[in-house]
């Protein structure tokens, strides 16, 4: 098990200097909360320690090896070379956080079988993408955001495009599968929470939001009107307040659903016949934006 690093954001964050905020939330955390607001206090309240799975540390390594892509010159983003960048990102990773090395072994994947699989994922990027005519314009953006309400939204967009009319595309990458038909509205929440803030930032309504899905070569790109973007404030605002509430009353409900066999919080949950353990004294509800890098980090569910 590996304990919870500090929010890669204390590292970029800029300070909200002379803004009283209620409190910080990423689209990660909200996601956690609207899918189960007991597994969200496991994370963000008692800063459980998460097993790192397979699926997770694919999604990290691949990620980063589509950051660094866009270093090299334009020639040179072929299959192959980004092939050639797996090893070395995966053992950066390792060095950073040695803990994930404990998902291989008797009952794990080895870790040439791993590769292969993220080598499979990656080669897939190209089938979607020609990166050689593309210069993104931020990739691993870090974006932040005080809302009338004084709710602090933040988060890491993974690219950023602007065209050159000043047009702006926000894209995401997901190593996992495209929902099925009827499941596109919890996959968009992220990027609808992710171009408010880009609007609110930037002045610019996002004119493309773009998924897209490595797991099975899916693309699902939406355009965004103010209407969207305007609920999903409101909604964001919902879900704070509900948070707020089950911080007063203490009562951090589960939500079973099929994601329960990725949870790593099983053993304490009791719909599971677990017991939480104590809540910690009543202080005011933390920093709910760690892991800000959504459902692809480390720690994250698949």
């Amino acid at each position: 098990m590996s304990t919870p690093a500090p929010s890669p954001a204390d590292r970029v964050s800029t300070p909200v200097d002379g803004v009283d905020v209620l409190g910080a939330l990423s689209p990660s955390r909200a996601g956690d909360f609207m899918t189960c607001p007991l597994m969200y206090r496991f994370r963000t309240i008692d800063r459980l320690p998460e097993q790192p799975s397979p699926d997770a540390v694919r999604g990290t390594v691949v990620h980063k090896v589509l950051e660094d892509l866009f270093d090299l010159p334009a020639t040179d983003r072929t299959p192959d070379v980004a092939a050639d960048m797996l090893v070395p990102s995966w053992e950066a990773l390792l060095e950073a956080e040695p803990g994930v090395a404990e998902m291989f072994g008797a009952e794990g994947p080895d870790v040439a079988s791993w590769l292969v699989s993220c080598r499979e994922v990656l080669d897939r990027y190209f089938t979607l993408e020609d990166p050689r005519r593309l210069e993104p314009a931020e990739r691993e953006l870090y974006v932040e955001t005080v809302l009338d309400s004084k709710l602090l939204l933040r988060g890491f967009v993974d690219r950023l495009d602007v065209a050159p009319d000043g047009r702006v595309r926000v894209v995401d990458y997901k190593t996992g599968r495209a929902p099925g038909l009827g499941f596109e509205a919890k996959a968009l929440f992220q990027m609808k929470f992710y171009a408010l803030v880009v609007w609110r930032t930037r002045g610019v309504l996002p004119s493309v939001l773009q998924l897209v899905y490595l797991g099975n070569g899916e693309i699902l790109r939406y355009e965004p009107d103010e209407a969207d973007l305007l609920a999903t404030e409101r909604k964001v605002e919902a879900v704070w307040r509900a948070i707020q509430e089950c911080e007063e009353t203490g009562e951090w409900r589960p939500s079973p659903s099929k994601l329960c066999g990725w949870c790593s919080y099983k053993p304490f949950c009791p719909s599971y016949g677990g017991t939480p353990p104590p809540l910690p004294e009543r202080v005011p509800v933390p920093d709910p934006s760690g892991d800000l890098d959504t459902d692809e980090g480390v720690t994250a569910t698949p």
